[in-house]
């Protein structure tokens, strides 16, 4: 067996601990845990960035999507590979529990002193203001052999990864009863969904039958009971299918805390659901840290019995607190997702420029990533069915829509004629600006929802993921094909058709808006009917 001293560090695997984490203890070295090692693929990123830039200057109609079995032959690991790592943790006395070369990843479990020993790192337990979770200082290093197979290892570490994207609205003085008897707090100042969708002229005569929306969550859960009267509440012609799927052991846990992750679910699903009743709706359950993110975006992402053709993702954090192997990780499954005709859809922060970490701005991921839809927010007001008036979400630097430019992915080349700005960061470097698209965010104006037994306003970039979701998975049945990678067509046709708002006015901290692309609402909001065509 090789000795540590033939270790080598996996590059940027050093762990990016939450703020003012400390070690207390070491970790109990009789602890089993599970970890998953990503090995290369037959094709690098770039080929596979390539591929799918090529892919996406091609109008719906032309595009060829791989298969699962396409993607398996042309990018998947080896044989050789895996077989290498099947070898490592064979010497290591780590448990195989899986391999899958179509995924690149080798799944193993051992005890913690184990992992300690085949991974030459230290783990502790650190204490922090999110609660205590096991970690490590300095790099993951694996044996020489594999210095050029493996490309990440991830679950070591249990440290919260991500936060939802929702903020509630405040109490009303007087609440207002809507038909079916359901009462919702703040509804003078809220849309259900439905009404929402018609502002934005949503395309009529569809209702996403055919489509599956997969939506990706971190926590919490949901009841039927509660979906059940929500959309009997809305009056749907259909009650949307609802399925969900364990991640990692992970499963639908509603806390009964409307205040916790719940909120969280019931929105997605809820706005999904009233947006598109017709197309059948599967939420994947995994665990908040770096690994279930993995887990999560890949069994979704690859799932060959409900082959989502859209997936809504309203969780995410800083760019910052995210390693740069998981940042890379991530977005290799992202670009997967467009191969295979998968758009990806997520909420682009609630803290403004500054996604929370002051005084510096940030950028949410997996929002930053150049293959994600990212989702900002505006505040929607209207008269009857027209919009009378919409501005960037701003009430404060702590409930505002986020948006930027990216600190690690480079500027796309189809933003390459949005004038996105450099950084507001010194050395103010060029980089990938967020988000694409917005829609409304405001808790002031938005969103009916009913979560565990009780009826809410709530708003955020949380409910615009959905929302776009929804409108994908419309237009994906009008076309029928699924559009998968559209950033292109976005800042192409869609944008010289007239298919969004443009919103003019308002700031999310240190970026303003203005004509055209801005890092506070992107291209703008949708005209969903022009959009349809569009693209």
């Amino acid at each position: 067996m090789a000795s540590l001293k033939d270790r080598v560090p996996v590059p940027d695997s050093e762990l990016v601990h939450l703020p003012g984490a400390v070690p207390v203890a070491p970790a109990n070295p009789n602890e089993v845990a599970e970890v998953t090692l990503l090995v290369r693929g037959k094709s690098t990123d770039d080929e596979i960035q390539t591929l799918l830039e090529r892919e996406g200057q091609r109008r719906i109609r032309e595009r060829r999507y791989l298969t699962p079995d396409q993607f398996a032959l042309n990018h998947g690991a080896t044989e050789a590979d895996i077989l290498k790592v099947l070898h490592f943790a064979n010497e290591n006395s780590l448990s195989v529990v899986g391999a899958s070369p179509r995924r690149r990843v080798v799944r193993m479990i051992g005890t913690l002193a184990n992992l300690s020993k085949a991974f030459d790192v230290r783990l502790s337990i650190y204490r922090s203001s999110r609660g205590a979770y096991r970690g490590h200082d300095g790099p993951v290093n694996i044996t020489y052999d594999l210095k050029d197979i493996v490309e990440g290892v991830f679950g070591l570490d249990t440290k919260p990864q991500s936060t939802n994207h929702l903020r509630s609205a405040p109490p009303p003085k007087l609440s207002q009863p809507l038909a079916g008897g359901i009462t919702f707090s703040a509804a003078s100042s809220g849309y259900t969904p439905v009404q929402v969708a018609s502002l934005y002229d949503f395309p009529a005569g569809l209702n996403g039958s055919g489509q599956t929306v997969g939506i990706l969550e971190f926590g919490g859960g949901y009841r039927m009971s509660d979906l059940n009267a929500y959309f009997q509440m809305l009056g749907l012609p259909t009650t949307p299918n609802v399925v969900s799927v364990s991640v990692l052991g992970a499963t639908n846990a509603p806390t009964g805390n409307s205040n916790g992750p719940d909120a969280e679910v019931l929105l997605d699903i809820e706005v999904v659901g009233a947006v598109a009743p017709g197309a059948q709706i599967v939420v994947y359950f995994a665990p908040n840290n770096t690994l279930g993110w993995i887990q999560a975006i890949a069994t979704a992402v690859h799932d060959a019995f409900y082959k989502p053709s859209i997936i809504s993702i309203s969780w995410g954090g800083p760019e910052a607190t995210w390693s740069r192997q998981a940042l890379r990780a991530l977005n290799y499954e992202f670009m997967a997702a467009g191969l295979l005709g998968i758009t990806v859809c997520a909420a682009a922060g609630d803290n403004g420029s500054s996604d929370g970490m002051p005084p510096a701005a940030h950028v949410d991921f997996p929002a930053s990533s150049p293959f994600v839809i990212a989702c900002g927010g505006t505040r929607l007001d209207s008269s009857g069915s027209v919009i009378t008036s919409e501005t960037v979400w701003h009430d404060n630097p702590n409930s505002a829509t986020g948006g930027g430019v990216s600190a690690f992915f480079p500027l796309p080349a189809y933003q390459k004629s949005a004038n996105v700005p450099t950084s507001a960061n010194p050395p103010h470097n060029p980089g990938r600006g967020v988000p694409d698209v917005a829609g409304d965010a405001d808790p002031n104006t938005g969103y009916q929802v009913r979560v565990d037994g009780a009826d809410f306003v709530i708003g955020g970039t949380s409910a615009v993921a959905p929302l776009w979701s929804g409108l994908l998975a419309l237009i994906n049945q009008k076309r029928g094909k699924p559009l998968g990678y559209i950033h292109p067509l976005l800042y192409q046709q869609a944008l010289t058709a007239g298919g969004f708002n443009d919103v003019l006015h308002g700031s999310n901290g240190a970026y303003q808006a203005g004509p055209g692309w801005d890092p506070c609402t992107g291209l703008g909001s949708p005209r969903g009917s022009t959009l349809a065509g569009a693209l």
